[in-house]
């Protein structure tokens, strides 16, 4: 069985179908029943044998450096790759060649939820002996890769021929893709691979629609995460501990006459006061909720007071 040990994990984008949610802390560090989505990546990456990372990073850089003070996360190497200006996700990969090197990486994208199985991805890469091999998926989000015979011919029918599949944000790479990609240049990877498709590279692609998958791109989405969750006592297998999820941290405080319904989390150090009630709301570390304040649908950003009822609002 084949390994991968190093991987380039997206973090850099700008976070902007998630405003406000967005606005203090970057998408991959949003908290998923206090776990940051991005560690999820991380963990399942480690799961097939990951030993190093590389993340790229852009808006509030700082918070990631503060997450990765030691440069490691699980006892395994995170190397952070600050981008000024936005690379995208061509360009990002390019900017990272110096820290991966001669040898085949992962990428994943560090804002996507999913406990697909990673390790046919990566045999399925080496079986072929391809350039790139992209995990597919049917997701009803996008439909523009072309499958045949287990080869990717095209891409947003830059050749004419229309796609039933989506990029799942996950695939495996060859150096080579480091030749293909102009220096300091912001491009997406999308039409550099379509480029290759016609240049003769070997680029495949695997259909994974098994297991979870979940694009988190709006607030809709991050809520209804948690209820799946919740409602399918779902917990992806690469995850560590078993304390997950946790719908109220150890190191917050509810008042014993407060009422969480439905699917709500309170954070790390939250304060939720007498009489107060949340309804399918989520509250962010740190923040406080006084007495008798009523939040429906509500995610509350860390940090932040409220008073008062409030429904179907970021605070």
């Amino acid at each position: 069985m084949k390994e991968i040990t190093q991987a380039f994990v997206l973090a850099a984008g700008r976070g902007k179908r998630l405003r406000p949610l967005t606005e203090d802390l970057p998408k991959p560090l949003i908290p998923i029943f206090q776990k940051p989505l991005i560690t999820f990546a991380l963990d399942h990456l480690i799961n097939v044998g990951v030993e190093r990372f590389v993340v790229n990073t852009h808006k509030r850089a700082e918070l990631f450096e503060n997450f990765f003070r030691d440069n490691e996360y699980e006892g395994h190497s995170v190397r952070l790759v600050h981008e000024p200006d936005l690379l995208e996700t061509g360009g990002g990969i390019k900017n990272a060649e110096r820290y991966l090197g001669s040898d085949p990486f992962l990428t994943y994208s560090g804002d996507i939820l999913t406990d697909i199985t990673l390790q046919p991805l990566i045999d399925e890469h080496f079986r072929r002996g391809n350039d790139v091999t992209l995990a597919l998926r049917e997701t009803g989000l996008a439909s523009e890769v072309a499958l045949h015979d287990d080869r990717v011919v095209d891409i947003a029918t830059r050749y004419g021929t229309m796609g039933d599949l989506d990029f799942a944000n996950v695939a495996v790479w060859n150096p080579k893709i480091f030749l293909q990609i102009p220096p300091q240049q912001k491009i997406s990877f999308i039409p550099i691979v379509a480029d290759w498709i016609g240049k003769g590279g070997k680029i495949g692609g695997l259909v994974m629609n098994d297991g979870k998958w979940f694009n988190i791109g709006s607030r809709a989405a991050y809520l209804d995460v948690h209820r799946v969750i919740l409602r399918e006592h779902w917990t992806p297998h690469y995850i560590p501990t078993r304390r997950w999820p946790e719908r109220v941290a150890k190191s917050a405080t509810v008042d014993q006459s407060a009422q969480l319904r439905g699917c709500s989390v309170v954070g790390e150090n939250c304060r939720v006061g007498a009489g107060a009630v949340l309804e399918d709301t989520i509250l962010w570390p740190d923040a406080q909720i006084a007495s008798k304040s009523q939040l429906h649908g509500c995610i509350v950003r860390s940090q932040k007071k409220v008073s008062g009822i409030h429904r179907n609002s970021d605070i």
